[in-house]
């Protein structure tokens, strides 16, 4: 692993600040195998940013990293998620001028090894897609679920 350089805060031009020197990523892991797709969740601990909410395993970039390897690395630390599951499929990007959040679509066939790997997460749930709708999210993620849903669904489409 490379130099972790990422943490920290900036306010970014929306006029909120939003964790992530360099912006941050997340990853989205849509479980094919199953008779519905399902998406990876975790609830986030408490006395995280945006703590007690459900959300996608994800965090700061560090400065040489690309979205990809960001929100992988972070699977892998908050899922125990190994990159060599994830076919990666798309990109959505949240952009805020002067810092961005990047949410990367990956699929899976079976759960990936997914479990709680770091004390950042409470839980970490395979929650059907059209019931996401139904948890309490973390605000990003709640402020974007309707464009990523649609994502989603052409990712699930094109395949």
């Amino acid at each position: 692993m490379g130099h972790r350089d990422g943490d920290g805060w900036v306010l970014c031009d929306c006029g909120r600040p939003h964790w992530g020197s360099y912006g941050a990523a997340g990853l989205l892991v849509v479980r094919r195998d199953l008779d519905e797709p399902h998406v990876l969740l975790q609830l986030r601990a408490a006395w995280t940013h945006g703590g007690a909410t459900w959300a996608l395993p994800g965090g700061a970039l560090d400065s040489h990293e690309d979205p990809v390897t960001a929100a992988a690395r972070e699977a892998w630390e908050e899922a125990g998620i190994h990159p060599s599951h994830l076919e990666v499929v798309g990109i959505y990007s949240d952009d805020h001028g002067n810092w961005r959040y990047d949410t990367v679509i990956a699929h899976v066939d079976g759960d990936a090894g997914a479990h709680i790997a770091n004390p950042e997460a409470d839980e970490v749930r395979w929650v059907q897609l059209h019931e996401v709708v139904e948890y309490d999210l973390h605000p990003g993620l709640r402020a974007s679920w309707a464009e990523l849903h649609v994502h989603v669904r052409t990712t699930l489409e094109e395949r």
